[in-house]
């Protein structure tokens, strides 16, 4: 099943606003900023350049399983890098296949070369389910003889 849309059209349904931090900063913190915002991941940048993303999976692999401290370790020492990134006009197809392809949550989204959203897998999931509901009542519709013509 094709799924229309665009990375645009999911970013047009959500805040704006894309929390971030920096390589220099402490796990810690960026794990209480995740808490504090209820968000699975932050993109880490460095001035305007993405750097990558730190997620909870990140934090629980790369510091607990390792025995490490979260307010020892800078999230420049853990985080997924290089960014996997996609643009706003990319359609939800391919986000779809990159973040099955490469085993991955989260893609920020980059319009020349501005930050401008992060998509994630949950993200997806509900454009799926909202565009198959459609699709029903459109199907429904059909039916039921409730179409133009």
């Amino acid at each position: 099943m094709e799924i229309n849309g665009t990375v645009y059209d999911i970013l047009h349904n959500k805040s704006g606003e894309v929390f971030t931090t920096s390589p220099q900063n402490s796990v810690y913190d960026a794990v209480r900023l995740m808490g504090e915002k209820n968000i699975g991941a932050l993109v880490v940048v460095e001035g305007e350049r993405i750097i990558g993303v730190l997620s909870e999976r990140d934090y629980s692999r790369k510091v607990v399983l390792r025995g490490r401290t979260s307010r020892d370790t800078t999230v420049g020492e853990i985080v997924s890098s290089p960014a996997i990134t996609v643009a706003s006009r990319d359609g939800i197809d391919k986000c779809m296949q990159l973040m099955t392809g490469k085993r991955i949550r989260h893609l920020p989204v980059v319009d020349e070369g501005r930050l401008v959203g992060l998509v994630s897998i949950g993200d997806l999931v509900s454009w799926v389910m909202q565009s198959q509901r459609h699709t029903i009542q459109q199907l429904q519709g059909y039916i039921a003889g409730d179409y133009p013509g």
